[in-house]
């Protein structure tokens, strides 16, 4: 294989006994006698533990096979369990970390920056939290070589000369200390058994802790025991854990899911304040462009084939990073990463066309006991065939509202009778049957697997790579896909996804929005989505409902708005103003107080302006 070729095999999908081995019999290689795809076991034999994976499963040598340009093992697997890649020819350089033979490479890391945030954006899977790990210094990397064992010195001696040979060498040394937030949150609970109190106490390092807990609005659930939490509340309670740490280095993998917007601005804010006041360098992971461009210095693009091989640019500054990711062509690397670019109307959005009214609900309210939460509601209509964004606070009564749609709720005053159908995705999506993906769909709906659901909902989806996978064993990432691809699949009046882009990056927020649109415009169905992610509501809805209030204490929701009423309603109330980005249209924050941001509040326009 040319050195700009590698050659993945998915052990998760690879399934011997189940196949023939179609790709050894017709690998050309090994027609002529050579060993190119032979069993690991043949490999390495029987008593070798250096490799994962059960010994019946293949083994591609990279020395011998001859490329994507034959591709044969690729299209004859039953299983797609096998790729052959032909890797950017501008990268020249050995991996930074192979996982084992025909497994992940990960290319390049980024560098920390003293004094500064710094930005790391791709897709998932491939690499971001490995390069974390590295720059922890949790993980030796092997650059490659996976069947050595790893060493720091020589790692120091590929980077000699460097700025990573410094910033490696202080962390192996202790000169200079980090701190990490996960990406994954859920897993908290499962490694920490106790009251939240008694978790932050561990981490207060730098004596701010109290201070953290009141600007991130935590303080009210500090005595509640770590499992009882909601999502936010936990994604809040990881990031002042972290930040609450006296490190150097501040690594935070995914800041934004769970929170809503104004929790996202007031993250940004400390995170900003802890690095211009104590001269403290961030690396940030995050999949909400608007909070990467208000919150980052500079930023490394990630890009790749999932699963299989990532490359970590180098640095550039926010807003041109962003622009070159949404458009899919690097300049500095000549890379294509896309086939098509990602856009945004640069006109003020649509007015939706009101046909018929799916539903026309009544004044109510609904109060949680004698002194709990009320909603109070105004009467409204929902339309057919439009997609209606919800957007409001955590804890304003988003939920009890849809469930008062969907007749699963009573309001205490009112009386909303609508008899309809509703399939509802919820915020956090449980999977505990042990079935298979493909099992699972094809029991959600008999339209598993025609050509056009696979087009309309499966690929937009990212989701027949999935089918052999157990939901178990899935990411957030996959389990929202999946619960999607199933919320969309039932047969029902209306539909409700609520927070369907957490965990989801750039690509595939992109991919559900496509998919729930085209879903709302072929059915000609009514969608309502819940979202704090302000690019995926402006790709995609036609009329905002607009929740405020108080937090856990009282919300309001009028009848359903204009985009453009409903997002200055909505902005204002958190005093955050949005302009266009002169080349690719997309929602950028104003930084708070700046001239722009001063003359959009005393316009009130806070979303819709162009930059010159």
């Amino acid at each position: 294989m040319a050195d700009d070729s590698i050659a993945v095999v998915d052990l998760e999908r690879c399934q011997p006994d189940r196949c023939n081995y179609e790709c050894i019999n017709y690998c050309p290689p090994n027609r002529t006698g050579k060993e190119c795809i032979v069993t690991r076991e043949d490999r390495h034999g029987d008593d070798d533990d250096s490799y994962d994976g059960r010994p019946e499963q293949v083994s591609i040598s990279e020395d011998i096979c001859l490329g994507e340009t034959c591709g044969i093992c690729v299209e004859v697997c039953p299983f797609d369990a096998i790729q052959i890649i032909n890797l950017p020819q501008e990268l020249d350089e050995a991996p930074v970390h192979r996982y084992g033979e025909n497994t992940f490479a990960l290319y390049g890391l980024p560098i920390p920056r003293d004094g500064r945030v710094t930005g790391l954006l791709g897709p998932n899977g491939i690499g971001k939290t490995t390069a974390v790990h590295v720059l922890a210094g949790e993980l030796v990397p092997n650059r490659g070589a996976f069947d050595e064992e790893p060493s720091w010195e020589r790692v120091l001696e590929t980077y000699r000369g460097s700025e990573l040979q410094d910033y490696l060498e202080s962390v192996i040394d202790g000169d200079v200390t980090v701190a990490r937030k996960p990406q994954y949150i859920d897993a908290i609970p499962d490694q920490f058994d106790g009251v939240t109190a008694e978790l932050l106490e561990t981490t207060d390092e730098r004596g701010r802790l109290d201070e953290l807990i009141d600007r991130l609005g935590i303080g009210q659930i500090i005595d509640n025991p770590i499992d009882s939490i909601s999502g936010g509340e936990l994604q809040r309670v990881a990031i002042a854990a972290c930040l609450a740490r006296d490190a150097d280095v501040y690594f935070l993998d995914e800041i934004t899911p769970y929170l809503d917007i104004g929790q996202r601005m007031t993250v940004a804010r400390v995170i900003r304040e802890l690095t211009a006041e104590e001269g403290r360098s961030m690396l940030v992971v995050e999949h909400d462009l608007a909070i990467l461009d208000l919150l980052t210095d500079v930023t490394h693009l990630g890009y790749g084939e999932p699963g299989a091989f990532g490359v970590i640019t180098v640095p550039r500054s926010t807003k041109a990073g962003i622009n070159e990711y949404l458009s899919g062509y690097l300049e500095n690397e000549n890379v294509r990463i896309r086939e098509s670019s990602i856009t945004f109307d640069t006109h003020a959005p649509r007015d939706a066309i009101l046909d018929e009214p799916l539903v026309s609900y009544p004044e109510a309210k609904h109060r949680f006991g004698d002194d709990g939460f009320e909603l109070k509601i105004e009467a409204g209509d929902i339309y057919r065939n439009e997609v209606l964004g919800i957007v409001g606070p955590n804890g304003i009564g988003k939920t009890t509202f849809a469930r008062i749609l969907a007749g699963e709720l009573e309001p205490t005053g009112g009386e909303v009778d609508l008899d309809l159908t509703v399939s509802y995705k919820p915020q956090y999506v449980e999977t505990e049957q042990p079935l298979t993906v493909e099992t699972y769909l094809s029991m959600v709906t008999d339209e598993f697997g025609a050509s056009h659901w696979e087009t309309e909902l499966a690929r937009p989806l990212q989701l027949p790579r999935l089918y052999e996978r157990l939901l178990t064993d899935l990411s957030g990432g996959e389990r929202q896909r999946v619960a999607i691809a199933a919320c969309l699949s039932e047969s029902a009046d209306l539909y409700l996804l609520d927070e369907p882009s957490a965990h989801l990056d750039v690509e595939q927020r992109v991919g559900a929005t496509t998919a729930i649109r085209r879903f709302a415009d072929r059915v000609e169905t009514t969608v309502m989505v819940i979202d704090h992610d302000i690019y995926m509501i402006d790709l995609l809805a036609d009329r905002l409902l607009v929740f405020e209030g108080e937090p856990a204490v009282d919300g309001h929701v009028d009848a359903p708005r204009s985009m453009r009423d409903g997002m200055n309603a909505f902005l204002a109330e958190l005093e955050v103003t949005f302009r266009r980005d002169e080349r690719t249209g997309r929602p950028r924050i104003n930084k708070p107080g700046s001239q722009l941001d001063r003359e959009q509040k005393r316009l009130g326009e806070y979303y819709y302006v162009i930059e010159d």
